[in-house]
């Protein structure tokens, strides 16, 4: 159910933005870099709509499976292993229309760094879109579960973390994302929040009625309040 409402609200801005640049470019066809593409979720239902796509991924298995999946649905889609940061050695500079951050910043070791990278392959005018997990969110969540030391050690730490066995490297409030996207160059478009009620409604009640929960998360990713205790950030920032 969470992947479902993470997808629903975030292929909405995707299509906005996909038919935005169409226009901008005069052409159906984008190029897009899925950096952290992994398997391929977003990367192979982009391929389908006829997009020229290029995943890089440190993980080999990731990769593999990516491959198959592409061939199991019938389109190409380019594997590349690498990080983030590797982006301007692997694919040619201003080479790239859209790419796709997701669920990355929060693990590498530099994020202003990587989102350089990444304006170092847009062509002018490109988009970036990244996803990014929440620090307020994990404030709240730890705090449902009991946990209240560590929800008001995440609102103290500049990571966002809530100790030392938190899985999570850092995350980002809508601020510091934001902050960090200007730093690399980006003017950040449109934000989301993505997974706001999905992760706190009891999963019964979520499968009851998952096609209201994703409309619920439809009209609240864009609440100005209610964006801000999300699960993820989703920013759509572009490269001028």
């Amino acid at each position: 159910m969470r992947d479902a409402t993470r997808r629903a609200v975030v292929w909405e801005a995707l299509r906005a933005v996909l038919a935005e640049r169409a226009a901008a470019l005069g052409s159906e066809t984008l190029d897009i870099v899925d950096a952290g593409g992994g398997t391929g979720g977003f990367a192979v239902p982009l391929a389908t709509l006829g997009h020229v796509v290029t995943v890089v991924d440190p993980t080999p298995d990731s990769l593999a499976a990516l491959e198959r999946r592409a061939a199991e649905t019938g389109v190409g889609v380019k594997g590349l292993q690498g990080d983030a940061a590797d982006l301007g050695d692997l694919l040619e500079p201003g080479s790239a229309d859209l790419v796709l951050c997701h669920s990355v910043l929060e693990y590498v070791e530099d994020p202003a760094g990587a989102l350089g990278a990444v304006a170092g392959i847009l062509r002018p005018g490109g988009v970036v879109s990244v996803l990014a997990a929440n620090s307020v969110a994990a404030a709240v969540h730890r705090s449902l579960a009991g946990h209240f030391d560590e929800a008001r050690q995440v609102l103290s730490d500049p990571e966002g973390r809530w100790g030392d066995r938190d899985p999570t490297p850092r995350r980002f409030s809508r601020e510091t994302l934001a902050a960090l996207l200007g730093t690399a160059g980006f003017a950040v478009g449109e934000v989301h929040g993505v997974r706001i009620f999905a992760d706190l409604v009891p999963g019964m009640l979520a499968e009851s009625d998952p096609d209201g929960l994703v409309a619920l998360e439809r009209a609240a990713a864009t609440h100005p309040v209610l964006r801000d205790i999300a699960t993820q950030i989703h920013a759509i920032a572009y490269r001028g």
